[in-house]
């Protein structure tokens, strides 16, 4: 019987997830189907109940509904839980639920494998303090980088972001503040705000851009962000958006739901030249 999968948001027909999946299925011969199912408001649980009892093997959940998927989930990863939103559920054949959030890694696996940085020993400058940025935080730490400043608008959001995650950070020297608080130069920027969707660019010093090896924005579109023309102009050796992201955090679903790690490479080029 073939398995089936889906997609939910609202909007949901901008969604790539449909695509990866099937790119994903074709070249690793799995017999699975993977759809898009436009969610109504209130009616979230509803939803993926339903789902379950068609069969559903597991299912991705875009806005607006991750906040309800973190509630409903009767088991949480400990990244999920760390990330305090959900883009992933595998539905068990038991009828439990098991909330995960696999961004995060996407955000790591794009820069160290497809980009070729390392992360390790290195200085991070996170833009922004919420739930992208959350999310982000466990799997940058398992990196091992030397140093992780979070910066945001409202500095005192980045510096109970940085308190709250003090003891998973292990080595690596965490804290948090405003934009006018970044301690000198860091070798990669990641930009975690909301400004790219808004067409504006967090206020970095010169300096700052001047000593990036790596620009990374978490959002992508058609033409490069912001963010990235920002980064671009001064003068940062790399840049990229957030495509490989949403590639990456895909493969991580269909590993943890067929137990194989795709190939994202021809994903990738495919969607970059759509």
């Amino acid at each position: 019987m073939t398995d089936r999968y889906a997609i939910i948001g609202n909007p949901i027909a901008q969604a790539k997830s449909p695509a990866l999946q099937m790119a994903f299925a074709k070249a690793n011969g799995q017999d699975m189907e993977y759809g898009a199912i436009l969610g109504e408001p209130g009616k979230f649980a509803e939803a993926i109940r339903e789902f379950q009892r068609q069969g559903g093997k597991g299912m991705n959940i875009t806005m607006p509904f991750k906040l309800d998927a973190f509630a409903l989930a009767d088991e949480l990863t400990a990244r999920g839980r760390a990330a305090g939103a959900i883009n992933m559920y595998t539905l068990r054949a038991d009828g439990t639920i098991l909330g995960d959030n696999t961004d995060g890694f996407g955000i790591v696996r794009d820069i160290t494998h497809n980009l070729g940085c390392a992360i390790h020993g290195r200085k991070v400058l996170l833009l922004g303090a919420g739930g992208a940025v959350r999310g982000t935080l466990l799997p940058l730490f398992a990196e091992a980088p030397a140093e992780v400043f979070i910066a945001n608008r409202t500095a005192s959001k980045a510096v109970e972001l940085a308190d709250e995650f003090g003891a998973e950070a292990g080595s690596t020297k965490l804290a948090g503040g405003g934009f006018a608080d970044i301690p000198g130069g860091f070798d990669i920027i990641i930009n975690g705000s909301a400004s790219s969707m808004t067409g504006d660019v967090p206020p970095l010093a010169p300096a700052v851009w001047q000593a990036a090896q790596l620009a990374y924005d978490m959002a992508y579109k058609k033409e490069p962000t912001a963010f990235v023309l920002a980064a671009r102009e001064a003068g940062v050796k790399q840049t990229a958006d957030g495509l490989g992201m949403v590639v990456e955090q895909g493969a991580e679903c269909f590993f943890l739901w067929r137990g194989i790690r795709p190939d994202t490479a021809p994903v990738i080029a495919a969607l970059r030249a759509a």
